[in-house]
Formats: structure tokens, C-alpha cells, sequence
């Protein structure tokens, strides 16, 4: 068993990287904004995201965020990006929530705490976004802050699989390692935690 969970782990993948908006569409400064990161031009991008980050802009709260994790047009700062993040994330940015699950699990800003990356993967992962429950199905399948659970791995990743490719070739390989009723259980898991809308999914 031990043998298969380490060819589990060689087969999948972490999703660590997200753009730094999403792709909707928004109307002024936040458009334009996404526009000059688009096209390199990160200073532009600082100065029309702040004045709305600074309002209280969920979405321009997450992208400057990103601009201080990445170090785009500023000095690469773990700490700031951890605040715009948790300002948006309060919201109930799912994108802010995914952005600080990454941290906590790369220990950037803060300390790794696994817990607390798992804890901010799980509600954006309730919101349906796919790279957090990609990113669960990991921790779950690999034992990282969680007790390795594979049908909660199935789980998430079959719900990742939907729009994530990586999460669907994941989701392959792990089936594989699992028994008839391990992949009986993670599709139970799965009804109940949708049925739910991903309010009982632990």
C-alpha cells in the first residue's frame, strides 16, 4: 500500500499558480487594470488597483495582493500580499480564500501551517473553485494536515475534474490505487457534500 501512495504522490500535482484576476469582465479602473497587468505593465496596474483596494474592492484587494506576492511593479512582499488577500477573503472572495490557502501551505508571510492552508482551501473550495479542490484532493490523498483519506481525495477531485484537466488526470491515477468500494465511498461522499452544497463534505 505504502508502494502505491508513493506513486500516487510521483502522479499528481499541487496547483500553486493563479492569474491575477479572473476572467470576468468588469467595468473602468478594475478593467483596466487587468489590462496593464496583461500587457506587463504592473506599475499601471499598481496605481489603478490601489485606490480600489483601498475602498474596499474585493476583487482589487485580491489582485494587489498578487501583485505583492509575485513582486510586479513593487518590491516582493509576503506580508502585504497576506493582508490584501485577507481583506478580500473576509468578502468571500474565493479566489483571496484559494490565494491564502497557498501561503499557509508554502509558509510565505507566515508560518506553514497546513491546517490553516486546508482551512482557507475548504471555503473556496465550498464557493466551487476548482484549483482549491484540486488542491484538497491533494492533502487528502497524500496525508498533508489531514489523516490520508482516498475516497475524500476521490472526492475532491472529481469535482476539481469538472473544469480542471490536471484535476481529471489526477483523479485517473488515484482511482487506480483505490479498491470498488474506496471509489463507492468517495462517490457517496461526493452526493452528500453536493446535496449539501459543500456544507457536509468533512
Amino acid at each position: 500500500m505504502r508502494k502505491n501512495i508513493a506513486r500516487a504522490r510521483m502522479i499528481v500535482m499541487f496547483i500553486l499558480i493563479v492569474p491575477v484576476c479572473s476572467t470576468a469582465v468588469f467595468a473602468g479602473p478594475l478593467e483596466d487594470g487587468q489590462a496593464a497587468y496583461n500587457r506587463g505593465d504592473y506599475a499601471t496596474a499598481l496605481k489603478l488597483f490601489r485606490p480600489l483596494a483601498e475602498q474596499g474592492n474585493a476583487d482589487a484587494q485580491d489582485s494587489l495582493g498578487w501583485l505583492y506576492e509575485q513582486g510586479s511593479g513593487v518590491e516582493q512582499d509576503f506580508k502585504e500580499a497576506m493582508k490584501w488577500y485577507r481583506s478580500a477573503a473576509e468578502q468571500g472572495s474565493a479566489r483571496a480564500e484559494y490565494n491564502l490557502g497557498v501561503l499557509y501551505y508554502r509558509g510565505s508571510g507566515v508560518p506553514k501551517n497546513l491546517r490553516d492552508a486546508i482551512k482557507w482551501y475548504r471555503m473556496a473550495a465550498a464557493q466551487g473553485d476548482p484549483k482549491a479542490q484540486y488542491n484538497l484532493g491533494f492533502m487528502y490523498a497524500n496525508g498533508e494536515g489531514v489523516t490520508r483519506d482516498l475516497p475524500r481525495g476521490h472526492m475532491w477531485w472529481s469535482f476539481s475534474a469538472k473544469s480542471e484537466a490536471t484535476a481529471w488526470a489526477s483523479l485517473i491515477a488515484l482511482s487506480k490505487l483505490m479498491t470498488k468500494e474506496q471509489i463507492a465511498e468517495a462517490q457517496l461522499l461526493a452526493r452528500k457534500c453536493e446535496a449539501s452544497n459543500y456544507k457536509q463534505c468533512d
